[in-house]
C-alpha cells in the first residue's frame, strides 16, 4: 500500500464514528501514518437525546467526554505532528467543550490554539416559535450546520476545532475548503468532499467493518479509514499501513449506500449526486472516488428535534420445549386480563420462535416471546405491568419465567426531522483569539426534485428461460442498512455485472414489501445508482419515533440489510457460487482465499 504524500493532496483521518467508539483510535491515527487533519464524529440522534438529558441534570454537561480523555495523550501527540483535529464532541456545549481543551492544554503544557463553531443550538437561542413552533417538550433542536464555520476556524489559525451539530461530512469540507481555498460556488470540488467525508464518518464500517462479506477478510480489528483528498474534490480512501481490515470496492460502496436516499444527497455545502460517483480500486486498500458533481445545496436547513415521549417497559416471557404457541396465548390472555382498566397506552407482543426441536440444551429448546408497553402515567408502565407479570408466576404457563423482572419504566424519546429557513440561523465561528464570525449561508440554493428513475442507462435484463434456483439473496448481493429518524434505509449491491443485471430487474419495491413483510403496508421508494451497481430503498415509517422510542426488535435497523440478504429468491444459476447451500443454514465458503499472512481460526470463519 502506497501512501501519497505530495504537497497537494490533503490527508484527513477518521477516529470516532459515533459517541463510545474504541478509546485507542484517535492515538493509533496519530502514530500509524502520515495524517493532516484528524476528525472525530460522535454524534447522532440518539446521542443528542443523550446529551440532552445529560445538560437536564448539569448546565456545564451536554458535550462528550471520551474526547475530552483521548486529548489528554492526544493533544501533544498532534501538536508533535502537525497534526489538526476537528470534532464534533461539543454536542449541545461547544463552548464548555473547547474551554475544557484549553483547561487541558494548559495543564499538559501543549500550545495548542482552539477554537469552536456555535449557531445550531436553537433551543438556546430560546425562540423556537420563530422557526415554525414545534411545541412543548422539546429536549434539543440542533439545525444541522455545514463546514464553512470550521473552514473559517481553521483559516485563523486554530489547532483543534470544536463543533455542535454539523452535519458527519462537515468534518471534512470544512478542513478541504480551508486548505484548497475553496468558496461556496465550487460546488463539485465540495461535492468530492462530501461523499468522501460520508465514507469516513462511520469510521471502520469503511474498512471491513460491519461488512457482509467479512468473511473473506480478516476484520478482527479493522483499522480507521483516511482520505487523500485533492483540489478538485476527488480522493483515494485508505488506512494506514499495518492496520487490519480492508479497503475495497465493497466496502466504500456500501458506507456510501448507509443512511443516504435517493441520488440527491443533500447538505448544508451542496448536493452532492451520488448516480455521478465513479470507483475504482487503485491498488491495495486504495479506492479512488471521482467524478462528483454537485448542485447547489437547499434553502434550508435539516432540524434534529428530540423530546420525550414517555415511559417504557419490557418483560421477556421464556417459553420451553412443547407447546410454544399455546403458551404464548395463555401467558398473554393472562396478562391482557390482569392489565384490565389500567392497560398502557400501547401494548405490543412479539414472538421471537428461537427454539428447535429435540434441543440438546435448555436455551436451544426455548423461545421468547416478548411485552414492550409505553405510556406517560409512570404507574401504567410500572407496578401495572410488573403486578400483571410477576403475579403469575406460579400459576401460568409450565416452566415460566421471564429473563429479568420489569422495572418502572424508563423514559423514551421521540425523534422528528424538521426544516428551518437557513438565513435565519445564527451559524457563528468562535476564532482562537475568540472574536465571533457569522458565517453567511449559500447564496446560491436550490430546492430538491427527486432523480427519477434511470430508463435507458439501465443494462438488459438477463435471457429468460435461464434455470434459477432458490437460494438467498446474499449469495451475490451486499446490503448496509440504518436508520434515518424513523424511516429505515437498506443500500443493496453487487460485486459484477452480471448480477447486476439480475438484480436491478429483480428486486422491484414491490418485491421489496414481499421479501421484508414489515414494509408491506408502508411506503418502499427505490433509488438506483448504476454506476455504484446498486439499489437504495427508503422504507417509510419503519422505527416508528426514532430509535430512542425503540419501536421495533432492531430500532435502528442495523440488520435489515442482512435480514433482506437471509430472504430466498429465484436466482439464475449462473450467477451463484459453485456451492449453493441447501439451506440458509448452511455454512459459505468463502469468497476469496484469506490471506496467509493473518491466518484465521475455525471459529472466526463461522
Amino acid at each position: 500500500m502506497t501512501v501519497d504524500t505530495s504537497a497537494d493532496v490533503l490527508r484527513i483521518g477518521n477516529a470516532s464514528g459515533f459517541y463510545g467508539d474504541r478509546f485507542d483510535a484517535l492515538r493509533e491515527m496519530l502514530t500509524g501514518g502520515p495524517l493532516d487533519v484528524l476528525t472525530g464524529d460522535y454524534l447522532a440522534e440518539l446521542t443528542m437525546l443523550i446529551l440532552g438529558r445529560d445538560r437536564l441534570k448539569d448546565p456545564g454537561a451536554g458535550y462528550a467526554k471520551t474526547f475530552l480523555r483521548q486529548l489528554e495523550e492526544g493533544l501533544g501527540l498532534a501538536h508533535e505532528r502537525g497534526v489538526k483535529i476537528v470534532a464534533n464532541a461539543g454536542g449541545l456545549n461547544p463552548a464548555g467543550l473547547a474551554a475544557a481543551v484549553r483547561e487541558l492544554a494548559e495543564r499538559v503544557g501543549v500550545p495548542v490554539r482552539v477554537a469552536h463553531v456555535e449557531g445550531d443550538d436553537l433551543l438556546a437561542r430560546g425562540d423556537l416559535s420563530a422557526h415554525g413552533g414545534w411545541g412543548d417538550g422539546v429536549l434539543t433542536a440542533n439545525a444541522y450546520l455545514g463546514g464553512a464555520g470550521i473552514a473559517a476556524c481553521l483559516r485563523a489559525g486554530a489547532d483543534v476545532v470544536v463543533t455542535g451539530r454539523v452535519t458527519d461530512a462537515a468534518l471534512v469540507t470544512g478542513p478541504a475548503a480551508a486548505r484548497f481555498g475553496w468558496g461556496p460556488d465550487d460546488l463539485d470540488a465540495l461535492a468530492g468532499a462530501v461523499v468522501a467525508g460520508h465514507v469516513l464518518e462511520c469510521g471502520t464500517q469503511a474498512t471491513g467493518g460491519n461488512y457482509s462479506f467479512f468473511r473473506a477478510h480478516d476484520v478482527r480489528r479493522p483499522g480507521f479509514p483516511l482520505a487523500e483528498i485533492h483540489a478538485d474534490g476527488s480522493a483515494v480512501i485508505t488506512k494506514h499501513e499495518g492496520t487490519g481490515g480492508v479497503v475495497d470496492l465493497g466496502t466504500v460502496t456500501a458506507q456510501l449506500l448507509y443512511e443516504t436516499g435517493g441520488a440527491r444527497y443533500a447538505g448544508p455545502d451542496v448536493t452532492a449526486r451520488l448516480d455521478t460517483v465513479r470507483l475504482a480500486q487503485e491498488g491495495p486498500d486504495r479506492v479512488r472516488i471521482s467524478g462528483v458533481r454537485g448542485e447547489a445545496p437547499p434553502p434550508t436547513l435539516k432540524v434534529g428535534l428530540n423530546r420525550i415521549g414517555g415511559l417504557r417497559n419490557e418483560v421477556v416471557f421464556v417459553l420451553t420445549g412443547l407447546d410454544i404457541d399455546a403458551k404464548a396465548r395463555l401467558v398473554r390472555e393472562q396478562v391482557e386480563n390482569a392489565l384490565g382498566e389500567r392497560r398502557p397506552a400501547e401494548v405490543r407482543w412479539e414472538l421471537a420462535r428461537t427454539d428447535r426441536t429435540d434441543a440438546d440444551t435448555e436455551e436451544t429448546a426455548s423461545a421468547l416471546l416478548r411485552l414492550v408497553v409505553r405510556d406517560s402515567d409512570p404507574q401504567a408502565v410500572g407496578r401495572a405491568v410488573s403486578g400483571a407479570a410477576i403475579e403469575l408466576a406460579l400459576g401460568s404457563y409450565p416452566g415460566f419465567h421471564v429473563t429479568a423482572p420489569p422495572g418502572k419504566g424508563t423514559p423514551y424519546g421521540v425523534f422528528e426531522a424538521a426544516y428551518v429557513d437557513a438565513a435565519r440561523v445564527a451559524h457563528t465561528a468562535v476564532l482562537p483569539d475568540g472574536e465571533r464570525v457569522a458565517v453567511p449561508s449559500p447564496v446560491r440554493t436550490k430546492v430538491l426534485e427527486p432523480v427519477p428513475e434511470p430508463v435507458g442507462g439501465l443494462p438488459e435484463p438477463p435471457p429468460a428461460g435461464l434455470p434459477t434456483r432458490a437460494a438467498p439473496l446474499g449469495l451475490i448481493a451486499g446490503a448496509r442498512s440504518g436508520d434515518k429518524g424513523g424511516d429505515a434505509n437498506v443500500g443493496v449491491w453487487t460485486r459484477s455485472e452480471d448480477a447486476w443485471r439480475w438484480l436491478v430487474h429483480e428486486l422491484t419495491a414491490e418485491r421489496f414489501r414481499q421479501l421484508i413483510p414489515e414494509s408491506r403496508d408502508l411506503t418502499v421508494v427505490r433509488h438506483t445508482l448504476p454506476h455504484l451497481r446498486a439499489l437504495n430503498f427508503t422504507v417509510e415509517g419503519l422505527l416508528g419515533e426514532g430509535v430512542a422510542a425503540q419501536a421495533r426488535f432492531d430500532p435502528q435497523a442495523k440488520a435489515l440489510g442482512e435480514w433482506l440478504r437471509s430472504r430466498y429468491a429465484d436466482i439464475p444459476e449462473a450467477l451463484l457460487p459453485p456451492e449453493v447451500p441447501l439451506s440458509a443454514q448452511a455454512p459459505l465458503p468463502p469468497e476469496v482465499p484469506l490471506s496467509a499472512e493473518v491466518p484465521l481460526s475455525p471459529e472466526v470463519l463461522l
